[in-house]
């Protein structure tokens, strides 16, 4: 069974980590353990992956503008320093020796930023959007579809060209990194899946299928093939 480090948030008033139960419960069903990674400092993120066989980078708050070279738009949302230093040191090292990587919301927009592409701190300035992507709908409803590319990982994975899913970011991915590809969009063109050419697995999606299980049976195919990647 395949050991999958899930990054985690920090409740700075409680002085807590936390994480969202749905990413553990989707890795167990998925055939993998699950294993809760604190905000280490950066310089042991090669010691966390000599003891995990794959990376879940899991959603949570806006990363911080430092790391998108611009100052804080009035939209950004809570920052989490701790947390941004570890995960992109982590996720930069996990690509680097190649271990597979599941990047959700959050995830996706982290991977886009460590391999060069570009992320807005508040898509409706960036182009204002047709279609609600922070829904007002309860997490598993399924607000919107997504058009997946064919010829890609995620084609290969959920054999369909058009899904439904669930919506509630307002930073997005708008420049697609050197070595990665688009291979999946919302109807207004927003970027909703990025996935490597370069690495053996390396998926990042806006949604969060891991809410979807019950609902959206697609979901858990994403799950199982990650970690079987892992084995």
């Amino acid at each position: 069974m395949p050991v999958i480090g899930i990054t985690s948030a920090v409740d700075y008033k409680k002085e807590a980590g936390w994480l969202g139960l749905k990413y553990a419960e989707a890795i167990l069903a998925a055939g993998g353990l699950p294993l809760v990674l604190p905000n280490l400092p950066p310089d042991r993120a090669p010691e966390v992956l000599s003891v995990v066989q794959g990376v879940l980078l899991s959603g949570g708050g806006d990363l911080g503008s430092f790391y998108l070279e611009e100052n804080p738009h009035p939209s950004l949302g809570e920052i989490d320093p701790q947390r941004d230093v570890f995960e992109l040191a982590l996720t930069r090292e996990a690509l680097r020796v190649n271990k597979p990587i599941l990047g959700i919301c959050r995830g996706v927009q982290v991977l886009a930023v460590v391999s060069g592409g570009k992320i807005t701190q508040h898509l409706e300035d960036e182009s204002p959007s047709r279609i609600q992507h922070n829904q007002i709908a309860p997490h598993w409803y399924s607000s919107h579809k997504v058009e997946i590319a064919g010829r890609t990982l995620l084609y290969d994975i959920i054999k369909k060209r058009e899904i439904k899913v669930n919506s509630f970011h307002h930073q997005a991915v708008v420049k697609v990194p050197p070595g990665f590809q688009s291979s999946a969009s919302a109807p207004d063109g927003v970027i909703e899946a990025l996935e490597s050419s370069c690495h053996s697995f390396v998926l990042g999606l806006q949604w969060h299928p891991e809410i979807l299980l019950e609902t959206e049976k697609e979901s858990l195919l994403i799950f199982k093939e990650f970690v079987a990647a892992c084995v």
